[in-house]
């Protein structure tokens, strides 16, 4: 699995180059081009895709080469038991920065954490992290669960 971006949008590409797009200004997520923005379930080129709308923020929960992403659109919510289940085993979250994103990564179990956003590095600076920034990352999954990983992509 790689990620990178590409005009303002994330593309998370699986092994047989299927690409997942979020662009991070409109919240939108498409499989292979294909819209999945609206609260429901979806499958295309075996990826699967549940999209919960939760007091009008997005959350998606996408499963590539058997993997748990999730991605936040907003991190101005109440951390509800209702919520936090939809967060289940995930492997890696993608997340905007804010004020309340300390408090939602602490809240969330990850292997990996990727923010998003232009103010990202407050995120880093805020839990001591000084990630180099990269222009893409090729996921393994040898990441233990003991440690979470953070990645510090660069927005291009």
């Amino acid at each position: 699995m790689e990620i990178f971006y590409k005009n303002n949008n994330l593309i998370i590409q699986n092994s047989s180059k299927k690409e997942v797009v979020f662009n991070i200004e409109s919240n939108d997520v498409s499989i292979d081009s294909f819209s999945i923005s609206a609260g429901w379930e979806y499958e295309k080129w075996s990826i699967l895709a549940e999209v919960k709308d939760y007091k009008w923020v997005l959350f998606y929960h996408l499963t590539l080469d058997t993997h748990k992403i999730v991605i936040i659109t907003s991190d101005t919510f109440d951390l509800s038991e209702e919520i936090l289940s939809f967060f289940w085993d995930v492997d890696l979250l993608i997340m905007p920065w804010s004020k309340n994103s300390v408090k939602v990564y602490e809240n969330i179990e990850a292997k990996m954490v990727l923010p998003y956003w232009e103010w990202k590095d407050v995120f880093f600076t805020a839990i001591s992290q000084h990630n180099e920034e990269v222009e893409s990352i090729k996921i393994k999954w040898s990441i233990s669960w003991d440690i979470t990983e953070f990645v510090n992509l660069k927005v291009g």
